[in-house]
């Protein structure tokens, strides 16, 4: 089974930003999808782009593809305002996070006339109901399929380093789940979400996928919903793993160390380098340490099995991408990864204010809200 890689231009961005609805007078999530995107109106097959999800309490902002990480973001900013032009005569606020905090799942209805949606439903069941979490997708442009699955393995490492600093979901259903990301341990239920595995060349990714059609579990490798895949539809490497961001400032700093890693990397390739990487159940561990402890994650550096502090990590892994983040537009972008290990990540401000308000969830929506609409104070 051939599978075309599209042509790309290196160390593009594109950003994929989930967005729920919520009811302004009761906090809770509300079916308000369709309605926005009737009366918005937008060409599907172009971009940037306002688009629909599993949920009909979700609506997609989908960038076009940039060369800085700033002209991307600023077509979510964009897009934002027009859809709110929408939203708020309705009485429909916009947010983000990994998980709402009180929604229940069985409320939730999936977007009708989907066939994707409906067989995803009728496969995973309770499993794929459950599935009532939003995130950041990023696309990064590579220019040779050859390099996708190195870029690939060699990302891996970072995972804890991208799931401490998105991390966006203490709460699921009214709990407090002791997790700084539930949304992480809900989406790998999926049976062909999760870690990707390590391959090498591209040959093993298409007989991968020939195989898993030929059993039937996918139709096409579109529906491998890794946490990290190959997406060739648009030559990128697609980076599926952060939880809902409320900010565009976080967002924006979270593609600029994508960016700036998946450069770093090609670099190395094109040097002739080898790229480390991780055994994989050292990735694996590490994705649930960050998932658990957020920021407080001791994470594995190594395959000789050295740990850190993942906060501290990150602050190395900024000033060695700072020469790279110059040279593609986004250093400032990418130091405002220091503003979130200095200010907090999104769980540790939710866990904040529902400390602060005596466990008021609904206090955690309104925080969220206001977040997304005029930023972190």
């Amino acid at each position: 089974m051939g599978i075309e890689f599209a042509a790309s231009k290196r160390s593009t961005v594109g950003i994929e930003w989930e967005l729920a609805c919520i009811d302004h007078a009761s906090g809770e999530l509300t079916p308000a999808g369709p309605e926005v995107l009737a009366r918005l109106g937008d060409d599907q097959d172009r971009q940037p782009q306002v688009t629909g999800e599993l949920l009909t309490n979700t609506v997609e902002l989908v960038s076009a593809p940039h060369a800085r990480v700033g002209s991307a973001v600023d077509d979510l900013r964009r897009m934002v305002e027009r859809v709110r032009e929408v939203t708020d005569p309705l009485g429909v606020d916009l947010m983000c996070a990994g998980t709402h905090p009180f929604s229940q799942w069985f409320q939730q209805e999936v977007t009708p006339g989907k066939e994707r949606y409906a067989t995803l439903i009728d496969r995973t069941q309770w499993w794929g109901r459950q599935m009532m979490i939003w995130g950041v997708h990023m696309h990064v442009g590579i220019e040779d399929r050859r390099k996708a699955l190195p870029i690939i393995n060699g990302l891996l490492p970072y995972y804890p380093h991208f799931q401490a600093i998105s991390a966006s979901s203490p709460f699921w259903a009214g709990e407090a789940t002791g997790y700084a990301s539930s949304r992480t341990m809900l989406f790998q239920q999926l049976p062909t979400a999760g870690l990707p595995p390590q391959l090498g060349a591209w040959s093993e990714y298409e007989g991968l996928v020939a195989d898993l059609t030929h059993v039937g579990v996918i139709d096409d490798h579109s529906e491998l919903r890794w946490d990290l895949r190959p997406s060739p539809k648009w030559g990128t490497v697609e980076i599926r793993f952060c939880d809902g961001l409320s900010t565009t400032a976080e967002v924006a700093s979270v593609a600029a160390l994508a960016q700036c890693l998946v450069e770093e990397l090609s670099q190395k390739l094109d040097r002739g380098e080898e790229l480390p990487t991780l055994q994989p159940w050292y990735v694996r561990e590490n994705k649930w340490r960050a998932a658990r402890y957020g920021m407080d994650a001791i994470i594995i550096l190594d395959a000789e099995g050295n740990e850190t502090l993942v906060t501290d990590d990150l602050r190395t892994i900024l000033e060695r991408l700072t020469p790279i983040a110059d040279a593609l537009g986004c250093l400032e972008e990418l130091w405002g990864v220091e503003r979130i290990l200095d200010g907090g990540a999104s769980y540790q401000r939710q866990l904040a204010v529902a400390g602060d308000t005596g466990g008021s969830l609904k206090a955690v929506v309104a925080s969220l809200v206001t977040e997304l609409r005029e930023g972190v104070a």
